[in-house]
């Protein structure tokens, strides 16, 4: 085990939620998969930059939430519609996981497990400034509302209408929106 993820084990089995993503050696993330995974916490794989993964990792993600491009690395699935996205989506649920949630940017979201499908509407909060932290937006809001209860379809309402508010700001960090925010928009 790689000495960042050892001397957070704890945290990990302790969290409610644990998200990782592909910025850090895949090994890393499947590790840190596997402490959650093994302590019952919730898990979310978020696989940007896109990357090949193994096989392997899909059955340690509750949620596996790619965006178009990534889904089609994935998966081998050009995907261009909600359509496409279910079809990538069925991809990652044979490989193990447990949910699949692919971002179609300003179309809105398509959640799939292997019994249900429900497309999740975009929000509309301004004008389109930069795109760059939606996908960050969407799975930390999402994570974030998993982590406090809500299911899954409330928390993907959730994560989109951070999304919405996120492209309306330059930058990535700067646009993460507030709680508050957020539930302005939903209501």
């Amino acid at each position: 085990m790689s000495p960042s993820i050892a001397s957070s084990a704890q945290v990990i089995a302790s969290s409610a939620v644990f998200v990782t993503q592909l910025e850090q050696p895949i090994a890393a993330a499947m590790r840190g998969l596997e402490i959650a995974r093994k302590a019952g916490v919730i898990t979310v794989l978020n696989p940007a930059p896109a990357a090949a993964v193994p096989d392997a990792i899909y059955p340690l993600c509750d949620y596996v939430i790619p965006n178009e491009s990534e889904a089609e690395g994935l998966t081998g699935v050009k995907v261009t519609s909600p359509e496409d996205a279910k079809k990538a989506a069925a991809v990652l649920i044979r490989k193990g996981a447990k949910a699949v949630i692919v971002t179609l940017g300003g179309t809105g979201a398509l959640y799939q497990t292997k019994d249900r499908f429900q497309f999740l509407p975009s929000f509309y909060a301004g004008k389109v400034v930069e795109t760059a932290g939606a996908g960050d937006a969407f799975v930390g809001a999402f994570a974030a509302a998993l982590a406090r209860g809500d299911d899954p379809l409330a928390a993907g309402r959730f994560a989109s209408a951070a999304g919405g508010i996120s492209v309306t700001r330059a930058g990535t960090a700067p646009a993460m929106p507030y709680l508050a925010e957020i539930e302005m928009l939903l209501k």
